[in-house]
């Protein structure tokens, strides 16, 4: 299709569909009602053969999509949404992702992109000192912290294998130092999957005991050496509890372990005054992983990758071929050799100047993350972000407090954004679970909690307000009067 067909039409469309749906959140059904679910039949085609495109088809897919596609979404940007730790999504950095999304870049090089390449640099910036980490830290902008925690012990088995004169890239696993993987029994499950994807193994896992909160309790901590990843929760996924960062941290700096922080959701504690107690000491680590996606309320899909070691980062995520146009300061110069970086932690991170964002992901070929994740920090600013996270802790514990005046048990202290709740033996959870889904009135999930079924509510979306918390609530008690009877 010629560039000259391109209709402004279709993109009216799209935005006014979209726009709609933006309202209509806020008031419809949360969970989308079955009929609109069983429509979904209505894509089961045979994949069209026309003869030319033409632009009126194009307003015809969009339509498609809207009559069809919109009603079996999940509302989560409304404000009654509770599972998953899901965010919402600022308008401001929705607005960045839909201009971004017209640029279509592809954000592998500084070469192929020069604005996301800023905005990288910028952000990564920003993060550091929102967050009070080490000024040497690099940021790699990647789909989630699956990929993010990945990126972080990946380095973590790099710099450990180099010390003992042991090139991982080359030589591969078989006969290389063994390493030792030390966390918590409630660690989650993309910890796990990122240990057996990095081939550790599952099995050498060292677990240590946490307490009825879910905390890693950092006297049960094994010893420690210069061969271990410690890997510590800032934000456990069921209660919030925050492992004791700054006491395991010293212990693993003092045995010159590597630690790594997972904090999904969590270590944006770290950017709130009244929170950033939960986080102490997290600066002590060497690699953070975190979603903007969740607590910031960024669109999906924007994790973080955070590492203090940029020369192990880019090594053990390197990547090289004759067509890839590095920057003069990137990896041609850097990368699978060894930097002063390597020998000095403090040094100037030789990875600055014309930012090459591969060289921080296992990714070639992503979008422009940095975008949205850029236009929700300088939107919000660093007393919008404090104000963000303290207002989801506050909804927390509204919730937590009506659920309890209604007569409801709440199992943990709501130290940061998650509440769980007693339903009742296994089946009656289930079943008061259900009934809250398909009353529309909110979405929440369960979990499992020291082997008991309970109801699992995270608040994670800007625009959930009071109204929306007590209306939750209210879906709560009719679920249980309902299962009564």
């Amino acid at each position: 299709m010629a560039a000259e067909q391109i209709s402004g039409a279709v993109f009216r469309k799209a935005l006014q569909f979209g726009m709609n749906g933006l309202r209509q959140s806020h008031h419809r059904h949360v969970a989308p009602l079955p009929q609109d679910v069983a429509a979904l039949q209505q894509f089961e085609e045979r994949l069209p053969d026309y003869p030319h495109p033409h632009p009126k088809r194009a307003e015809q897919t969009i339509e498609l999509l809207e009559k069809y596609g919109t009603p079996a979404t999940m509302a989560q940007t409304g404000g009654r949404f509770f599972g998953l730790v899901n965010g919402g999504a600022i308008p401001a950095a929705l607005a960045a992702r839909l201009l971004a999304d017209t640029w279509d870049q592809n954000a592998i090089l500084h070469a192929t992109s020069p604005i996301n390449a800023k905005l990288e640099q910028v952000c990564q910036n920003w993060l550091i000192e929102l967050l009070g980490l080490p000024a040497h830290t690099v940021a790699g902008f990647v789909g989630g912290t699956s990929t993010a925690i990945f990126s972080g012990l990946a380095a973590a088995r790099y710099r450990i294998c180099e010390k003992y004169n042991w090139d991982v890239n080359r030589q591969g696993l078989d006969g290389a130092p063994k390493i030792r993987i030390v966390t918590s029994q409630h660690t989650h499950s993309t910890v796990v999957k990122a240990i057996a994807t990095l081939g550790f193994g599952t099995d050498r896992i060292e677990y240590v005991a946490v307490d009825q909160q879910g905390r890693l309790m950092a006297e049960k901590l094994p010893e420690l050496d210069d061969r271990t990843i410690l890997i510590l929760q800032a934000g456990n996924v069921n209660s919030g509890s925050f492992d004791p960062i700054k006491e395991c941290c010293k212990k693993a700096n003092q045995a010159g372990a590597w630690t790594h922080i997972d904090g999904a959701f969590g270590l944006w504690a770290g950017a709130c005054e009244r929170l950033k107690h939960l986080t102490d000491g997290l600066e002590l680590a060497q690699s953070w992983s975190l979603d903007a996606h969740k607590t910031l309320n960024t669109p999906y899909d924007v994790g973080i990758s955070l590492c203090a070691d940029a020369d192990a980062l880019v090594n053990a995520l390197q990547n090289s071929a004759a067509y890839i146009m590095y920057s003069q300061s990137g990896y041609s110069q850097s990368a699978n050799s060894k930097s002063a970086n390597s020998k000095n932690a403090d040094a100037e991170n030789p990875y600055s100047d014309k930012r090459d964002g591969m060289l921080y992901t296992p990714e070639m070929s992503r979008r422009a993350r940095a975008v949205d994740l850029w236009a929700a920090l300088r939107y919000l600013g660093k007393t919008g972000v404090d104000q963000l996270v303290w207002g989801l802790h506050q909804r927390a514990q509204q919730f937590a407090y009506e659920l309890q005046q209604a007569d409801f048990l709440c199992l943990n202290e709501v130290v940061f954004n998650q509440v769980l709740v007693d339903g009742g033996d296994p089946e009656t959870t289930d079943k008061i679970i259900a009934h809250i889904q398909q009353s529309g009135e909110a979405w929440v999930g369960g979990s499992k909690w020291f082997g008991q079924a309970v109801i699992r509510v995270s608040v994670c979306c800007w625009a959930t307000s009071e109204a929306d918390v007590s209306r939750a609530v209210a879906a709560f008690v009719a679920a249980r009067k309902a299962c009564s009877l």
